[in-house]
């Protein structure tokens, strides 16, 4: 397995976002996920404008916080964790707007299905 960090992912993430907006386009949301783990933090992801922004810390309310290890965030943006598995397992922890949830469910798997699972076909 490959050592991929928040970070790189977070970069990779914001690059597929920007190279095809459709998926966000007209969507507004802040998400914040406290990660635990070897990368702890928390990281603010804000869609708007037809772009992803993300950082290291929170300067806006959110309407949606995940709760996860830095490890299952990775998972989750790549597609190799299953959030409903993950909530019932305790591996992840959801506040605020469940429907903000679904939503980032269904655009991560947007970019997933556009990038790395075309890549891995």
């Amino acid at each position: 397995m490959i050592n991929v960090s928040v970070e790189a992912t977070l970069v990779e993430l914001a690059q597929k976002i920007k190279a095809n907006p459709k998926p966000i386009r007209g969507f507004f949301a802040v998400y914040h996920f406290v990660l635990g783990g070897e990368e702890n933090g928390t990281y603010e992801i804000k869609f708007g404008n037809d772009e992803a922004t993300y950082r290291l810390g929170i300067t806006e309310q959110a309407g949606c916080t995940l709760e996860l290890s830095g490890e299952n965030f990775i998972k989750l943006v790549q597609g190799t964790l299953n959030p409903a598995a993950a909530l019932v397992t305790g591996k992840l922890k959801i506040k605020g707007d469940m429907g903000l949830s679904l939503k980032l469910q269904t655009l991560l798997y947007s970019y997933q299905t556009s990038s790395l699972r075309a890549g891995n076909e």
